[in-house]
């Protein structure tokens, strides 16, 4: 399987960026890390390897950005304030640096997007606002309350960044009818710390009549074991 490592430096955070790719052409699919995880969580925990015979056979290719959490939402020695303004940073180096470059370096239009946990929750909260680049998402185990991480603190940004709290209101034609095309598929299990919120955002996507899987698992959130079986079997049938 080719591997390779890149290293940058990003103008919207200010600092090096890290991130491996596998494979050599195929559909984009960013796999983001889960909570407190690094670029190279999902190769250490199996998930690449369990997507192995899909990358060997050039059906899709793997990015794996790097994840700066603990610099955003989880970061409690800075306001709020700059948590949001960090996350932002973030996610413009994500559309800006990888999924413009997974588009030109496969030569697709769109990407599909996929993570545990907070990897859950940027896959989701990219999709709903850059539908333009997004054509799926996969999202195990997700996070979308924002309002928990930044202790009482709303504004704008907080508002646009709580899938929780904007897609409900979310209206627009141009956004619906994008994410309507989307393959969105919401997992989670019994072991899930955030199970409701995965609930909560599925009964928000019916109300709103956008298509989705909605799938419970037994066994789910309990360990990385599991995780990975339930990953390599939506992922693989993509």
């Amino acid at each position: 399987m080719i591997e390779h490592y890149h290293k940058w430096y990003s103008q919207f955070f200010d600092r090096d960026f890290e991130m491996l790719v596998f494979g050599e052409t195929g559909i984009p699919i960013i796999v983001f890390p889960s909570t407190l995880g690094r670029y190279y969580t999902p190769k250490d925990l199996g998930f690449i390897h369990s997507l192995q015979e899909l990358i060997n056979s050039n059906k899709i290719k793997v990015y794996c950005p790097d994840s700066i959490v603990n610099q955003t939402w989880l970061n409690f020695n800075i306001s709020p304030e700059e948590r949001i303004q960090n996350h932002l940073a973030y996610e413009q180096t994500i559309i800006k640096d990888v999924i413009e470059f997974a588009k030109y370096d496969t030569e697709n239009e769109k990407v599909i997007l996929c993570g545990y946990e907070f990897g859950a929750y940027y896959s989701l909260n990219l999709a709903f606002k850059y539908p333009d680049l997004v054509k799926g998402i996969y999202a195990f185990c997700g996070i979308y309350d924002m309002k928990q991480f930044i202790l009482g603190h709303y504004d704008d940004e907080a508002y646009y960044n709580n899938p929780l709290d904007y897609i409900p209101n979310l209206n627009d034609p141009w956004y619906l009818d994008q994410i309507k095309d989307m393959s969105i598929t919401i997992v989670t299990g019994n072991f899930d710390n955030h199970l409701d919120e995965s609930k909560r955002i599925s009964q928000i996507l019916n109300q709103k009549k956008i298509g989705h899987t909605f799938a419970y698992i037994e066994g789910l959130g309990k360990n990385w074991d599991k995780a990975r079986e339930v990953f390599q079997f939506y992922v693989s049938n993509l």
